[in-house]
């Protein structure tokens, strides 16, 4: 088994037109698939990120406000996910509530660092 990182991209400004009801709505799917791979034990952690923060460039001689990027480019999210490979965690990927929205799941494998 492997961890994969699955980044969260776009889909931000679909969201924002819809009822208070349809987001709650659409929360609670997203509810249900991480809670489903929780109870598979595919789901290692994951959290949504704050719009706010700051890009470091230079070694710390700039900090920008930001990231502003394209809305379809926005990082929403992650989850890390345990899967046998990237095949399986592509998969796993496919039940996202991220895509009723048109927005993408990038999926990288995570690393390790012999050290």
């Amino acid at each position: 088994m492997s961890n994969f990182l699955f980044l969260f991209r776009g889909g931000n400004r679909a969201r924002m037109e819809e009822s208070p009801e349809a987001m709650q709505e659409h929360m609670q799917k997203w509810g249900a698939w991480m809670g489903g791979l929780k109870e598979k034990g595919q789901l290692v952690d994951g959290l949504p990120l704050a719009k706010e923060g700051n890009v470091v460039h230079k070694a710390g001689e700039v900090i920008t406000d930001g990231p502003f990027a394209e809305g379809a480019e926005v990082v929403g999210g992650y989850l890390i996910v345990s899967a046998d490979n990237q095949n399986e965690a592509v998969e796993i990927s496919k039940g996202c509530p991220i895509f009723e929205h048109d927005g993408n799941v990038e999926i990288r494998e995570i690393m390790s660092m012999d050290m």
